[in-house]
């Protein structure tokens, strides 16, 4: 569909896709190029007239308050991507193309990728061809483009150029010269020739506002995983209806496969906010290939941080969560021995609340301790250790340090000695494993 009246563009030089090349690191000394705004002019070239209704504005709302607008853009006929945080809210959304002011239903999402902040949508009564997605990296220092919503007779087409591939917070993303209003973000990066590299956001890093896209092999990844029947929108929050939680208190386990073996383990009915978190996190692929990012002999192995998938060799990892924290939980009778599965926390100085990471996950391997040990942590902490408890870290041992203040919800049933092959491995800086260990995907047993 074309808007009548709108004047066609005058296009740059086509550059192609090319695949498998990388640019500098997130350092990049490169600088910066002025941004310029072509206005739309007769041409015999009506690419990105064409890409006008795949291009949407988006509104979500939480029963009716409007809470965020930004874009997105067909990716299938009936399927939008978008930002996930522009969701994390809301339970109704709505889209408008650009060429046009009616406004469609959003009936729910299909796939997100919290690591990467983008969600698939499916959207209600409307068709469009989708917008055509480059399926590798591009090299620094090509021409992008993007454009902003037709005023009268023109289309704001805005040029700047890929500066490099870099990692922000763990993850591949292209650092580029082009300026976003707030409204774009979300919005298709373009070659000159119309391919789409990526999808568009702003953030601040290192003190100023920069500017980046999301890479369109991550949104070809959403495409492969997503569901055959869409979510709701109210899903993406931190909660879980009745029949999923009863669906879930049901799941006999899950398997966690790392490059080192399998880990078997069980989570807790007695805290079931937190196991229905991490199998919604599993279901939606978000632990697949993030590193164990931290390990301390006598304690155990930790993993499950969002900025450990592309991380860099020297990159200082552990900070990054799915987008929010959870409520403590701490169930009386629970306590750190070996083998036992905790979600960590920053300390009670940030902390006074003592929430925990939204998607991280310790497992303890620990050590022995002896009856004077057990003394001066029951002095220090507060906390009286029971004779069965006494008896189970002197023989089997754990990390009793860390009982009454922080929220266990599983156990390991099988693959403690993966466990403790992983706990003994060589650590650098914050303790995080020389060479690198990853959780390649966690599977559920029904």
């Amino acid at each position: 569909m074309k808007k009548p009246g709108i004047c066609l563009i005058i296009l740059l030089l086509i550059s192609a896709c090319h695949s498998g090349e990388k640019g500098p690191a997130a350092n990049s000394t490169e600088k910066t190029p002025t941004e310029q705004t072509t206005q739309a002019e007769p041409s015999g070239n009506d690419t990105f007239t064409n890409l006008l209704p795949s291009v949407v504005n988006i509104d979500t709302y939480d029963n009716g308050r409007i809470l965020e607008s930004g874009s997105g853009f067909f990716v299938n006929e009936n399927l939008v991507v978008s930002r996930a945080s522009f969701f994390a809210s809301a339970n109704q959304a709505e889209i408008t193309p650009y060429n046009e002011e009616n406004k469609y239903k959003v009936s729910g999402y299909l796939a997100v990728d919290r690591i990467n902040d983008l969600i698939l949508l499916q959207v209600e009564n409307i068709r469009r061809p989708p917008v055509k997605l480059c399926d590798s990296l591009v090299s620094p220092n090509q021409k992008s483009l993007y454009l902003t919503k037709p005023h009268g007779q023109t289309i704001p087409l805005h040029k700047g150029s890929v500066l490099a591939v870099a990692t922000l917070q763990g993850s591949k993303v292209y650092q580029v010269s082009n300026k976003f209003p707030k409204i774009s973000e979300g919005g298709p990066l373009f070659l000159s020739g119309g391919n789409c590299i990526g999808l568009c956001f702003s953030t601040v890093s290192d003190y100023e506002k920069q500017y980046f896209a999301t890479p369109s092999t991550f949104i070809q990844e959403l495409l492969k995983n997503k569901s055959a029947t869409p979510k709701s929108l109210a899903d993406l929050m931190n909660n879980t209806n009745s029949t999923i939680s009863a669906a879930n208190s049901k799941i006999k386990g899950l398997t966690i496969e790392t490059d080192m073996g399998d880990i078997q383990i069980r989570l807790f009915n007695q805290t079931p906010d937190y196991r229905d978190n991490f199998i919604k996190l599993v279901r939606e692929h978000y632990y697949d290939n993030l590193l164990i990012h931290r390990v301390i002999r006598g304690f155990g192995i930790q993993s499950g941080a969002a900025d450990t998938r592309s991380a860099g060799k020297d990159d200082v990892v552990g900070w990054k969560g799915p987008g929010y924290t959870m409520p403590a939980h701490v169930v009386p009778g629970l306590f750190h021995k070996r083998g036992m599965i905790g979600s960590p926390r920053k300390p009670d100085t940030e902390n006074m609340r003592r929430r925990a990471d939204g998607s991280q996950f310790y497992i303890v391997s620990g050590r022995t301790y002896t009856d004077e040990e057990l003394n001066q942590i029951e002095k220090e902490n507060n906390i009286h250790f029971t004779p069965e408890q006494r008896q189970v870290y002197k023989t089997i041992g754990g990390a009793p340090h860390l009982d009454g203040s922080y929220t266990i919800f599983g156990e390991v049933t099988s693959g403690m000695d993966v466990v403790d092959r992983i706990s003994t491995v060589e650590v650098g800086r914050e303790f995080r494993p020389k060479e690198d260990i990853r959780v390649k995907r966690i599977r559920i047993i029904e």
